[in-house]
């Protein structure tokens, strides 16, 4: 009795874990997609106005605006860092965009001087194809030399606060963990950059107002949920570990004393992957795939899709189906193989799905044939 008792243990434990990673299955065959702008070197950040057209951000520090097939450059840009992972990254429109024309920029910013740099969050006015009124948002402090883990994705949610992620910046010992200093963290801010009241470390002395949520690595994707209007995240692991988190206010989501990853060198990290008071991921990706960008699917032009959650796999350049129920991930699909390194992935207001690939520009993804 006791040899079947362990069996069994043993037999939870494997299908748990396994559940949890989820390996990718085969490929779903039937979709293609279209290069509608071949211009931009690193498309990283894309969002819609009412009518369909695109806001653009390339990594070099342009920013553009697309519309019926004609690419616009943005004048006024704010000035960037290009350096290792940071340059220019994410763009959101305002909510209330048609009243006030407001755009938030996230990028790695060296503060006028120097090399050393951090993400930075600006709001600008859209006249025309010229930036107004630049206002800075948030800047994460100190600046610094190290090259990655800039994050950092933008979103909004129904309330008119403003989200943003900003990765450990390489610096896992002191930053993830530590919510007086700024990094590996979700931010959330007041449209206008002040804090809101309600959020969660607003009373703790000494602690950055602004955080939202901490043990984060360097999350580069970020979005709404369609229908519990939950923030979701995912965010890079070492080798392994890449996750899939819900975020809630003033909660510890682990990073670095949990990992379902390792080492770069093949080294242990650190043996636990669950403690009390630090969050499970949703999903984890072991081994990674260094996604980055998502959307869910509510389009009727995608009908295997709709109700599902699509990533962009930096690693492996495909486009990788979460399929959900609820909110777990029940299996994963590639949907389109080899097209290049998938920076960003976005649902237009006309239902289609269009991504930001490394090397080749801004693609729409064809429905299946």
């Amino acid at each position: 009795m006791e040899k079947i008792t362990v069996l069994i243990l043993l037999l939870t434990f494997f299908n748990s874990s396994c559940a949890q990673s989820n390996d990718v299955q085969e490929v779903e065959e039937g979709y293609g997609f279209e290069i509608v702008s071949s211009e931009l070197e690193i498309p990283w950040g894309i969002d819609f106005f009412e009518d369909g057209s695109m806001i653009l951000t390339e990594k070099e520090g342009n920013i553009y605006l697309f519309s019926n097939g004609n690419l616009t450059q943005v004048n006024n840009a704010p000035e960037v860092i290009v350096k290792g992972q940071g340059g220019l990254l994410d763009v959101k429109l305002h909510p209330n965009f048609k009243e006030n024309a407001f755009v938030y920029f996230s990028f790695a910013s060296n503060g006028g001087s120097g090399e050393l740099a951090n993400t930075k969050i600006v709001r600008a006015k859209l006249n025309g194809n010229r930036l107004t009124n630049i206002k800075e948002i948030y800047t994460a402090q100190p600046l610094t030399d190290k090259p990655y883990h800039f994050g950092s994705r933008i979103e909004f949610d129904d309330e008119g606060h403003l989200y943003f992620s900003v990765g450990d910046r390489g610096n896992r010992d002191e930053n993830p963990q530590d919510i007086t200093r700024d990094g590996g963290k979700i931010y959330r801010l007041n449209d206008d950059g002040s804090i809101p009241h309600d959020n969660p470390f607003v009373n703790n002395n000494g602690a950055k107002k602004a955080i939202f949520s901490y043990g984060h690595r360097n999350p580069q994707g970020m979005e709404i949920h369609p229908e519990t209007r939950k923030i979701w995240i995912h965010e890079h692991g070492p080798k392994g570990g890449d996750e899939i988190n819900i975020i809630e206010a003033g909660k510890n989501y682990g990073w670095p004393v949990i990992s379902f990853g390792i080492n770069y060198d093949g080294s242990v990290l650190t043996e636990k992957t669950e403690k009390e008071g630090m969050e499970q991921p949703l999903l984890h990706w072991t081994p990674s795939i260094a996604p980055s960008g998502m959307t869910f699917v509510t389009s009727d032009k995608y009908p295997e899709l709709k109700g599902h959650l699509l990533v962009g796999s930096l690693k492996f350049s495909y486009l990788e189906l979460c399929e959900l129920e609820g909110e777990n991930v029940k299996q994963r699909k590639k949907i389109l193989k080899n097209i290049g390194r998938l920076r960003s992935v976005k649902q237009s207001p006309d239902g289609f799905i269009y991504a930001g690939v490394e090397g080749v520009g801004v693609i729409k993804i064809l429905p299946k044939s």
